[in-house]
């Protein structure tokens, strides 16, 4: 493990993103509860977190030790202001060193055994 990975958590905003990520993992969308369900535990071999705090951003789903970042996109993320800052965010992640994957809740909804084969080839 690198330093990087103890050290995912800007300081100036980490308390108010820990209140962020804290509301998120209390109220989950559909597709979050269901892929969580597949990748917690170690099921896909990785440990895995939800909402979890990577400098100033909160990831969807993170697995630290393969520097991989799922983010699950509803349909705000359509909107044009929204895909100019979730395109930032994955720069920056890129930028750090994380892979960004991405899947729309209708695929997670519609299709798991799709989207844990995608995310097992990016492990």
């Amino acid at each position: 493990m690198t330093d990087f990975q103890f050290k995912t958590a800007d300081p100036c905003m980490y308390d108010l993103l820990k209140e962020f990520a804290k509301e998120n993992r209390k109220n989950p969308t559909e597709a979050e509860s269901i892929l969580w369900k597949c990748i917690k535990s170690r099921q896909l071999g990785h440990p895995f977190r939800r909402q979890h705090i990577i400098g100033e951003f909160i990831a969807d789903f993170a697995c630290i030790p393969a520097m991989l970042v799922i983010e699950l996109d509803g349909g705000y993320h359509q909107l044009p202001e929204q895909q100019v800052s979730d395109e930032q965010r994955q720069q920056w992640l890129e930028s750090n060193g994380f892979k960004v994957i991405r899947f729309t809740n209708e695929e997670v909804i519609g299709d798991i055994e799709k989207v844990i084969k995608t995310i097992k080839r990016n492990l």
